[in-house]
């Protein structure tokens, strides 16, 4: 990339980015957006659809990349649409709202050619890219002898850009990046960010932040700490499986998801069991974790029916360097003993809620 951009966290590198390539009509294409970033492109005026793979709408059958883009989709969309209203195709990596599942290096290879032959730019939402190159390792032929930074570039190489939030996969506490190979583009990016983040060389963070960003890309790539950190998610998601408890397999590389709709069976989609489930771990266990469905991404119809996510997911993501063994036993075992207790969650009702991330400050109650 010829020009890298610090903001102070990723979501301000998104709504730059938007601001300038979104709009009235524009849409924008992923494997699966997360919740910021759609936030973003709709308030660009834009759109975005999701096009994850078959295999990442079952979370209980396993797929080495549950987390890739269906390039049979997208090459129908193009067919029937044209290319004139796409902004960009942005792949997540690891796709977070589908799992924490990666993107193989031939499916990001396969989208680039895509994107190649209809002049459409390709963007890399990169929070965890050092995690989905470590999955493209132990997974896709050819890569076993590869090392993480190889993979990591090969990866960056196919993009035309990426977003960053550096609070995942860079080990910082604050910040982010915008990273971009069209020097016009950067020009326009940078004259925006002075408006709401701060100068272009520091984007609204302290130089203690910007050098923890620089130290943590390199130090994150280390194969010792992503196998220690994957085998812990694979650990808790395997001790889960095992008690029944539905749960997205294969593990993926930063978080545990469950599988609300398959957890609580009785709780229809218009009562969040995403959320219902979340409120019961926290309540049973003080865990702390985030719903990943019809709250998070439902929507309302012209007659304010709800119209509900994909999937009803939700996830624990595991803190770096955190959780030693005992912790992630005792998140087990609250978590298998509410789902033994799971006929006593009820369902939830929104009471208030704001026009745009209203997972973020809406406020629910119990049926």
């Amino acid at each position: 990339m010829s020009s890298i951009i610090p903001t102070h966290q990723g979501r301000a590198a998104e709504k730059i980015l938007f601001s300038i390539t979104g709009g009235k009509d524009k849409v924008f294409i992923s494997n699966t957006l997360f919740d910021t970033t759609r936030a973003n492109i709709e308030f660009s005026g834009s759109s975005g659809i999701d096009m994850i793979c078959v295999e990442g709408k079952k979370p209980s059958i396993p797929a080495p990349f549950k987390g890739n883009l269906d390039t049979g989709v997208l090459k129908d969309y193009i067919a029937k649409n044209g290319t004139e209203q796409i902004a960009m195709v942005l792949l997540t990596v690891t796709n977070n709202s589908g799992g924490g599942q990666p993107v193989s290096m031939q499916n990001i290879r396969d989208t680039k050619n895509i994107c190649s032959l209809y002049n459409i730019p390709l963007y890399i939402d990169a929070c965890r890219f050092a995690e989905n190159a470590y999955f493209i390792k132990l997974r896709e032929k050819g890569y076993e002898d590869k090392s993480i930074i190889e993979i990591a570039n090969e990866m960056f190489s196919y993009a035309d850009g990426c977003t960053m939030s550096a609070k995942k996969d860079a080990f910082a506490n604050i910040g982010g990046f915008l990273a971009l190979k069209d020097d016009d583009l950067a020009v326009k990016c940078r004259n925006l960010l002075i408006i709401t983040e701060g100068f272009p060389t520091y984007g609204g963070l302290a130089g203690r932040d910007l050098e923890a960003i620089a130290i943590g890309l390199y130090e994150v790539m280390d194969e010792h700490y992503l196998q220690y950190r994957i085998r812990s998610i694979e650990y808790i998601t395997q001790k889960l499986d095992a008690a029944g408890v539905p749960v997205m397999l294969p593990a993926g590389g930063h978080a545990v998801y469950l599988d609300a709709k398959e957890f609580l069976p009785t709780i229809p989609v218009n009562q969040y069991p995403g959320q219902a489930l979340v409120c019961a771990l926290y309540k049973k266990g003080g865990i702390r974790c985030v719903e990943i469905g019809s709250l998070m991404f439902g929507r309302y119809d012209h007659n304010h029916k709800l119209v509900p996510a994909a999937l009803e997911l939700v996830r624990l993501a595991i803190p770096r360097r955190v959780y030693t063994q005992s912790h992630i036993d005792y998140v087990a075992e609250v978590i298998i003993e509410v789902f033994n207790e799971r006929d006593q969650i009820s369902g939830l009702r929104i009471v208030e809620e704001p026009p745009v991330l209203r997972h973020f400050t809406a406020r629910l109650e119990e049926y």
